[in-house]
């Protein structure tokens, strides 16, 4: 009998591996929380949304239906095979009218067809409009991803200054309060400041409302989870200036409303030729016959053969067909609308390019009006933290000035938290007329390489 102790050798590895293992799950756990806020760049969220987009991919079907639609066209002329069977499931009695089959085959194909090469054209013309509808709801869905979170990280900056905001007017009515009390203000002072106090709470709720709401946008863009984006205000580049005059290009909405129009016109010139121009099919046909449960042999003064092959062009010529006339109409109809319709999509681009150019030039000067009055406010308040510390040195005699209070202080700090939120909200303006600006202009394409660069 062995008298050795006996070691459990392989319970120090195992509890080794086991605490291993805990040990990164909790490192993961713990760094998770982290990794779900971590800054997401632009670039990033364009990219995302542009895979996530359900206008993207519905486009991507389209392009794929129309690759379908043309193959569809094509394969008229390659010829087709069929095969059938067809035995009876009770004996045939008398002269069926025509010959029992075990199964027969059948290949055909389109010879000669004008109308046929108009209708591969027209879907070669829908091709290349799904593709452009393609391009151009990326280009939308950029420009949607851009705008969203360039507003987002404005309202992050404003909410801050909101919040700073209402610090400041806490204390300003703790001043205003001890002022009335103290005799010093009238009431309507005090009800002066609590209405202050009141309406930046109110701008504050509405910055917090308007940032869920941008935040909700860009998950729902993006597909990231809720509430995982945080903004990285230095992958935004700096949107050019551009102005309506520069030439447009790329403009892939009013080119796929082009291509349609003109796939619609070849198609109704194939629609309008197939009322009179002839067509060609090559046709083979083999049947193998039976006797069985028919009797259809009696019927004939020889046996009828069990192998039976038949080949040849069919010609058909239209002579009179209103059915062919009418869809004919109907493809004129369709094709004059489609024009039409591409026509007022250039008009309706020319004009959003000539509004928006009025914007911008309105919003570039609203943007420099509201920079100044915010420097203006900085400046006016580092005079009062200067006065407050130092005096304002006007001495006590008659004709000078009062000495500056804590509540000019508190003033004059609300008053440059809301300058500085003015020039916020009129530069994110100004970005969003300019971004959309470049994509009237078919400039958009400059934007997303940028991005890409940055």
């Amino acid at each position: 009998m062995d008298s050795r102790p006996r070691t459990n050798s392989g319970r120090p590895r195992t509890a080794t591996v086991i605490a291993g293992l805990a040990a990164g799950l909790a490192y993961g756990l713990v760094g998770l929380p982290a990794a779900a806020h971590a800054q997401v760049s632009l670039a990033t969220v364009v990219d995302l949304a542009q895979r996530n987009s359900t206008g993207v991919r519905a486009a991507q079907a389209d392009v794929n239906k129309a690759n379908a639609v043309l193959s569809e066209t094509k394969d008229a002329v390659i010829p087709s095979l069929e095969v059938s069977t067809g035995l009876p499931v009770f004996p045939e009695i008398g002269f069926t009218g025509s010959p029992p089959s075990i199964w027969s085959a059948t290949v055909q194909a389109l010879v000669y067809s004008i109308p046929q090469k108009r209708y591969i054209d027209a879907a070669g013309l829908g091709v290349r409009a799904a593709s452009a509808r393609l391009k151009d709801a990326r280009e939308q869905v950029a420009l949607d991803a851009s705008t969203a979170y360039i507003e987002l990280d404005a309202v992050n900056q404003e909410l801050e200054d909101a919040r700073k905001q209402e610090q400041f007017a806490g204390r300003l009515e703790d001043i205003e309060q001890q002022r009335a009390e103290a005799g010093v203000d009238p009431l309507s002072e005090l009800l002066q400041t609590k209405l202050t106090a009141a309406e930046i709470k109110l701008k504050r709720l509405h910055l917090e409302a308007r940032a869920a709401v941008l935040n909700k946008q860009l998950t729902i863009l993006t597909g990231l989870p809720e509430g995982s984006i945080r903004i990285d205000h230095a992958s935004i580049p700096e949107i050019p200036q551009v102005r309506g005059e520069k030439p447009t290009r790329g403009l892939f909405g009013v080119h796929a409303a082009e291509l349609i129009a003109e796939s619609k016109i070849t198609q109704a010139k194939g629609d309008a030729e197939s009322s009179y121009l002839p067509e060609l099919r090559f046709f083979m046909q083999y049947n193998r016959n039976t006797n069985l449960l028919n009797d259809v042999s009696s019927f004939f003064a020889k046996p009828l053969p069990p192998n039976n092959l038949a080949s040849g062009i069919s010609i058909q010529v239209p002579i009179f067909d209103m059915g062919r006339r009418a869809r004919a109409k109907e493809s004129a109809a369709d094709a004059l609308r489609a024009k039409v319709e591409a026509e007022q999509a250039e008009k309706q681009n020319d004009l959003e390019i000539a509004d928006l150019s009025g914007s911008i030039l309105e919003l570039d000067t609203q943007a420099e009006i509201a920079s100044l009055k915010q420097q203006i406010a900085d400046e006016q308040l580092k005079t009062v933290m200067a006065q407050l510390q130092l005096g304002n040195g006007t001495g006590s005699g008659p004709g000078s000035q009062p000495q500056t209070s804590p509540k000019a202080e508190q003033l004059a700090l609300i008053d440059a938290r809301q300058k500085t939120e003015d020039a916020l909200d009129a530069g994110f303006e100004l970005a969003k007329a300019r971004l959309s600006l470049l994509r009237a202009l078919g400039h958009m394409t400059d934007w997303l390489n940028e991005l890409k660069a940055k």
